[in-house]
């Protein structure tokens, strides 16, 4: 039984020896490959890519709407090639989606400047349309206001202009009801 074990015996005995028939006596050997460069290479990549996600997501960082998680490949284990080739693509494909998302809104965010810069040399024609920073992708609470000068008599007399807001309002705190009427 121990010749049946031993390597040596069964490439000098053929396959015939072992039981099977006669004229196949080629031992089919599969070369060892060694996938240890290519995991590194995939686990680096895979490294670099997540690195450029979390700098994009940092970059956009007060407007939001970009979703800058890795999503789990099912549990703690090693992933093999295919896996780790699957998780790289995956990276690669959100980062490409997440720049074009990226663009649209830098081109959408300059026509609203290139708005503003209209409004402000002409009022009247960009009659109560109104611009907030997060239109152009600024943080806070200003805003520009097409309106008229003087309210309803500015209106029909055609004098528009183009009010700059001052920012967010002042915090108030919590306070009740009756307290607040009775300060006004």
């Amino acid at each position: 039984m121990q010749e049946l074990l031993d390597k040596d015996s069964v490439i000098d005995q053929g396959l015939s020896g072992l039981g099977f028939p006669p004229g196949n006596d080629q031992i089919t050997t599969f070369p060892e490959v060694d996938e240890r460069p290519g995991r590194i290479e995939l686990r680096r990549q895979i490294a670099r890519l997540e690195r450029e996600l979390g700098a994009t997501f940092a970059d956009v960082f007060p407007r939001g709407g970009i979703d800058w998680s890795v999503p789990p490949t099912g549990g703690p284990r090693i992933l093999g090639m295919r896996e780790l080739e699957e998780v790289r693509d995956s990276l690669a494909l959100r980062i490409s989606d997440i720049k074009g998302l990226l663009d649209d809104r830098a081109e959408l965010e300059g026509r609203n400047r290139e708005l503003i810069e209209r409004m402000v040399a002409d009022p009247e024609r960009y009659k109560w349309v109104r611009v907030s920073n997060v239109d152009i992708g600024e943080p806070g609470c200003r805003h520009w206001h097409a309106r008229p000068r003087l309210g309803i008599i500015g209106m029909l007399m055609g004098w528009w202009r183009v009010k700059l807001s001052s920012g967010c309002p002042l915090a108030e705190g919590r306070r009740d009801a009756a307290s607040r009427t009775k300060k006004r």
